[in-house]
């Protein structure tokens, strides 16, 4: 199970039971801003409005999103200061980010993203998108193949099967819409990621859930094409090209991330490549891959540019040079957290 241990770290049940509700992303990058030791501080449930677990919280997904990342804190080192990253100032900025309300459907698929991004702080998260091959599926089923994933994992110590459980919970949660919800506002305020449409219930089996495989309706070609020239890029033989096979299937591909279809990955793609440059879908041999003609930091770049000029008459952003999670390692996690770091996503 190397991919595992190459994508993610071993992190489980870190997210104090509560997934990410609305508001949490932008009221923590603010916050981390504003004071760096907001989250270690006394008065951190009066700075963010909300309970001690919740404050763990909120501070968990900024950095399992990759807002957030920890640094040392010089004066006392056994706590850590919150770093806001390239990433987390490019969306959330109030001055010059992206989407700082988090009101664009695609600012959702960004993060989702870049949460299963390497190094993903949700391993539980990671296999269930892109391990677990069941589209229905139960909680236990889901919990059971994530345990034996995660227990052939080497240098992994084997985290008890209840944290797993609590981390499955919570993804369900996170994604499903409740079978019984008061109303679809209250649903999506309480974790929007529900409105991305990648699972459900199985309405006429109780405690049965499944993954929809298919096109997305809120998912914008730009930022599916951004997701593949990351993919590309990740590519440690610095190749240029993917098959659209290898996008859709190969584990930690936008098709798996997004549960797509080739045909549905292929016709996204075509529609961003019909009004973008540097980007190409080329068929050779009856096998269609995408190339990119140019640097992929650029490329992606001009993707998220050309999705939120739609929404903003001005982008004058000069945080999309960077706009990636890093890939190497090298620390700027603190030590207690055993975990390699994320290079280059801040300044």
């Amino acid at each position: 199970m190397s991919g595992l241990s190459v994508a993610a770290l071993p992190y489980f049940a870190r997210h104090e039971t509560f997934h990410p509700r609305y508001g949490w992303f932008g009221k923590g990058v603010a916050a981390a801003n504003r004071n760096p030791a907001v989250f270690s501080s006394d008065k951190a449930t009066v700075d963010l409005g909300v309970g001690k677990n919740m404050v763990l919280a909120i501070k968990f997904w900024c950095r399992a999103a990759k807002l957030l990342v920890d640094v040392p804190n010089q004066d006392q080192p056994r706590t850590s200061h919150a770093s806001v990253t390239v990433l987390g100032r490019t969306l959330f900025d109030s001055e010059v980010g992206l989407d700082p309300y988090l009101e664009l459907p695609g600012s959702l698929w960004l993060l989702h993203w870049w949460m299963l991004s390497p190094r993903c702080l949700l391993p539980a998260w990671w296999i269930a998108f892109n391990q677990f091959t069941a589209l229905e599926f139960s909680d236990d089923e889901l919990t059971s193949s994530v345990c034996g994933i995660v227990d052939e994992v080497e240098g992994w110590t084997n985290p008890a099967r209840s944290s797993i459980g609590k981390d499955v919970d919570c993804l369900i949660r996170m994604y499903s819409p409740r079978r019984a919800a008061p109303s679809a506002l209250e649903d999506s305020l309480d974790c929007p990621f529900r409105d991305l449409g990648l699972m459900a219930p199985v309405w006429n089996e109780n405690k049965k859930f499944r993954f929809l495989l298919g096109p997305k309706a809120t998912l914008p070609p730009a930022v599916l094409a951004y997701a593949c020239i990351e993919f590309i890029r990740q590519q440690k033989d610095g190749a240029r090209t993917a098959t659209l096979s290898r996008l859709t299937s190969v584990p930690g591909s936008p098709g798996r991330a997004f549960k797509l279809t080739e045909d549905a990955l292929t016709a996204s793609l075509a529609q961003y490549e019909a009004t973008a440059t540097g980007i190409q879908l080329v068929s050779s041999a009856g096998v269609t891959q995408l190339a990119l003609r140019g640097s992929p930091d650029e490329l992606a770049s001009a993707a998220l540019t050309s999705y939120y000029s739609e929404y903003r008459t001005q982008i004058q952003h000069p945080l999309l040079t960077d706009v990636r999670p890093a890939q190497s390692a090298g620390s700027h996690l603190s030590d207690r957290d055993g975990a390699n770091g994320l290079i280059g996503v801040y300044s």
